[in-house]
């Protein structure tokens, strides 16, 4: 049988709970499991990210802070001393299984803002192909009651999304979704795989659980939603033990939210239905021939650039004679497209005085029509 975990790209979720101990220290052993697990599905060939919240946490005991919620402020204060033990923690780690850790910060405009989603999306790549391993938290020191994520849950399904990842495990206090809450109800029954996110599957998510984190069943079937719709499957498994990878890979318990379709496939309908256009970029037939092959959109085959748009806006492609072939998210705005269409992919930084992408669309955010 398949494991649960076999992915090209990995996202694995950490809340505050498995990884701040009731001390306010990391929790040492557990977190030197987990990226031995990380290490050896690397060495598989899997890519991994992980979203990892406990800045707060890390940082409430040194501030002096007491127990219980916190106004927005002190949250701020303990995020900002707990943020830099936080990456200490991970990259001490990480690095003990030879690993080399990057820390990104994300809120919840950065998944929403066109711009900035693709430079984080470019930035994950770009350390994933050098080998190191992304490590995510909500951005606590700026964020803001209006635009905070609420939970990492949610998060850590964005991230998943961002990467294009095939997996996405939420580690947890619980090993999966029950008809009822198991804590209070004797007869609850676990619900080993979801094929729909349905009313009847809400109805059996509960509340908060945990007094250090602050998610709750609900916020995981809002993330299985958010990732199930990308592609993303969605693997919720008890993860307070040593090794909670590989209890997972060994048939431990868990929940499995199946994606209907892969992350590419997802993204190619939701670019080829989803998206407006805002512009026209008319290729040659070396260009055409390109296209049909699979290949990227290179500058030397565009013939002309017509309309008002931004890097990453969706464009249609079309032929010298006036046939709509494609359509994809540009990798330059209107201005410099125009300035290198018909030039080399050498050529571009001479022209626009930096060094931007060698294509002007990515086969893998390209449709053909």
């Amino acid at each position: 049988m398949t494991s649960p975990l076999s992915a090209r790209r990995l996202v694995v979720k950490v809340g505050s709970s498995l990884l701040v101990g009731t001390d306010g220290r990391p929790r040492q052993a557990w977190l030197d499991s987990l990226t031995a697990d990380l290490a050896r599905l690397r060495s598989a060939g899997t890519e991994v990210i992980v979203v990892s919240s406990g800045a707060i946490a890390l940082g409430r005991p040194v501030l002096g802070l007491p127990a219980g919620p916190l106004p927005l402020e002190q949250k701020q204060a303990a995020a900002a001393v707990g943020q830099i033990r936080w990456a200490a923690a991970w990259a001490e780690s990480l690095g003990k299984q030879d690993l080399t850790a990057a820390q990104i910060l994300l809120t919840l405009d950065d998944t929403e803002s066109r711009r900035r989603y693709l430079n984080a999306r470019s930035t994950m790549a770009a350390l994933l192909a050098q080998g190191a391993v992304p490590v995510v938290n909500e951005n606590d020191t700026v964020g803001t009651t209006e635009i905070r994520f609420g939970d990492n849950d949610r998060l850590s399904a964005r991230v998943a999304v961002m990467a294009s990842a095939e997996t996405l495990v939420l580690l947890s206090d619980v090993d999966g979704l029950y008809t009822a809450d198991p804590r209070r109800d004797p007869g609850a029954r676990h619900v080993p795989t979801v094929q729909d996110i349905t009313p009847e599957i809400e109805a059996m998510a509960g509340g908060v659980g945990s007094a250090v984190g602050t998610g709750g069943m609900v916020s995981k079937l809002v993330a299985a939603k958010i990732a199930n719709h990308a592609g993303c499957s969605v693997v919720l498994a008890k993860g307070e033990g040593l090794h909670p990878l590989h209890a997972i890979e060994e048939g431990g318990r868990c929940t499995r939210f199946v994606a209907k379709a892969s992350p590419h496939g997802a993204r190619k309908h939701w670019i080829a239905a989803s998206l407006g256009v805002t512009g026209v970029i008319t290729v040659d037939e070396g260009a055409l021939q390109a296209l049909l092959q699979g290949r990227s959109l290179l500058p030397a085959g565009v013939h002309g650039v017509e309309g008002k748009f931004e890097r990453g806006d969706a464009v249609l492609v079309r032929s010298l004679d006036g046939r709509d072939l494609a359509k994809g998210l540009i990798a330059y705005d209107a201005g410099d497209a125009q300035r290198i269409a018909g030039l080399r992919s050498e050529d571009i930084e001479r022209t626009l005085g930096y060094r931007g992408r060698d294509v002007l669309i990515h086969r893998d955010d390209l449709v053909l029509l």
